[in-house]
């Protein structure tokens, strides 16, 4: 069918609001994405990440953009709608790719906490 742009969800938590945590959590999860779904970064459209509230060392996407071939990837920083209960010192981020798998075959990626946001993805349980 060819290349087309999908869609990559993934998440991770932190165990505290310093720039080292982040900057581990962060850079896990993208390492984890990109493996499990075999990306280029050069092949990426865009990003969006989001934080909790309890997150304010950083943004998300100043960590990424430290990787090798993201720094010219377009990427955006949001906070996270807040509901009562919810996770946590959470991260969360979508990343639009252009690749030749099918949605179905994208593997989305929660670790730590985050793991609880979709218990359905049996793939998720990295």
């Amino acid at each position: 069918m060819g290349w087309r742009v999908r869609g990559v969800r993934g998440a991770t938590t932190v165990e505290a609001n310093t720039y080292e945590a982040l900057e581990r959590a962060v850079l896990e999860l993208m390492e984890e994405i990109e493996a499990q779904n075999d990306i280029d970064p050069r092949e990426i459209v865009s990003a969006t990440f989001s934080a909790t509230t309890d997150i304010d060392v950083v943004f998300p996407a100043k960590i990424a953009r430290s990787r090798s071939q993201w720094e010219h990837v377009p990427l955006l920083d949001v906070q996270q709608m807040y509901v009562k209960g919810s996770l946590e010192r959470c991260i969360r981020v979508l990343i639009h790719v252009n690749t030749p798998l099918e949605q179905h075959q994208i593997k989305h990626i929660y670790l730590n906490g985050a793991r609880d946001l979709r218990p359905d993805l049996v793939y998720a349980q990295i």
